[in-house]
């Protein structure tokens, strides 16, 4: 792989905040034109990773090398090449779309007539033309999510930071959302997005997971579940809350969580730890089948994290 192909290579990544190691020696490495992943915890230094590589926080150590410039000290002329979007709606509430999106062609220094060129084909491509003249602070949730993700890309950059751009808005939206996140990566734009949730982590091209600061796996989403082959099981039986109890106290078991009426049990390693569960079950006297499961990045991200996942939100909420 050349260097023309990387937007992104870190190594050795460090930020310490006193005695809080945020960031622990990460390595990491996007490729150009990717949907590339960060997905943790809560604390797990995404948010800190990201600041790091936009050039907005200074490393205690390592070296970063973002579109082939040094950072933090090429950093002013790497955000004329950049987009960075938080999860908290950051546009002006009391202006309209038009005035928004207008605002931020002028902080990126768009000539007036392209400015205008570009506003009118945002507000097309993002269905919001006959929305302009609408103040942005009364849009919903998922309207506002498209507005800021409009105002990052207002100067067409090569690469876009995205902070868990979609943690407060529906699945629908959350879909929508990701549809054009494809879109820009199908034009030619590299996509570093942090999430916590797991569908949006299956969507990318490939993943990091960070957990307190260490970066703990790193590939594609069918590499990481790879990893995980004959380890996964479901027990399916009429008692699963009984099930679970019997199952966490067999050697081997990682984790045992209830899904609908069947248990999805996740061991440290292959071999005969379904004979060992069944046997429990079956001197117990709990009626069970154990049976082999295609593992999933919820199960990749217990394995490597040992914690459970943030609740996804229903279809229906």
């Amino acid at each position: 792989m050349s260097g023309g192909d990387i937007a992104i290579r870190a190594r050795g990544l460090t930020k310490c905040f006193g005695e809080l190691r945020a960031v622990d020696d990460v390595d990491l490495t996007v490729e150009r034109r990717q949907v590339y992943g960060f997905l943790g915890p809560n604390g797990s230094g995404k948010s800190t990773s990201i600041r790091m590589l936009c050039g907005l926080l200074t490393p205690t150590d390592g070296e970063i090398e973002v579109l082939g410039l040094r950072i933090p000290e090429q950093a002013e002329t790497l955000r004329q090449r950049i987009g960075y979007m938080t999860q908290q709606f950051s546009l002006f509430a009391d202006l309209t779309l038009q005035e928004n999106l207008e605002f931020l062609a002028a902080v990126q220094n768009l000539p007036p007539k392209k400015a205008r060129e570009r506003v009118d084909e945002l507000l097309e491509e993002y269905h919001f033309s006959d929305r302009a003249n609408q103040l942005a602070g009364t849009m919903s949730g998922g309207q506002k999510q498209r507005l800021a993700l409009a105002g990052s890309v207002i100067h067409n950059p090569e690469l876009l930071f995205l902070d868990e751009p979609t943690s407060a808005v529906d699945p629908e939206s959350r879909r929508d959302f990701w549809e054009k996140l494809f879109e820009l990566a199908d034009a030619g734009t590299t996509i570093l997005v942090s999430s916590h949730y797991m569908d949006e982590a299956e969507r990318c091209h490939r993943l990091a997971i960070l957990d307190r600061g260490v970066l703990v796996a790193d590939g594609s989403p069918a590499e990481l579940t790879g990893r995980l082959a004959d380890r996964t099981l479901e027990i399916k039986g009429e008692h699963p809350r009984q099930a679970k109890h019997i199952v966490l106290t067999v050697s081997g078991v990682i984790s045992a969580a209830q899904i609908g009426n069947s248990l999805r049990v996740l061991c440290a390693e292959a071999g005969d730890c379904a004979a060992r569960i069944q046997d429990a079950l079956a001197n117990a006297s709990v009626d069970a089948e154990v049976v082999p499961a295609a593992p999933n990045l919820e199960d990749v991200f217990v394995a490597v994290t040992n914690k459970q996942p943030q609740q996804q939100p229903s279809e229906h909420s």
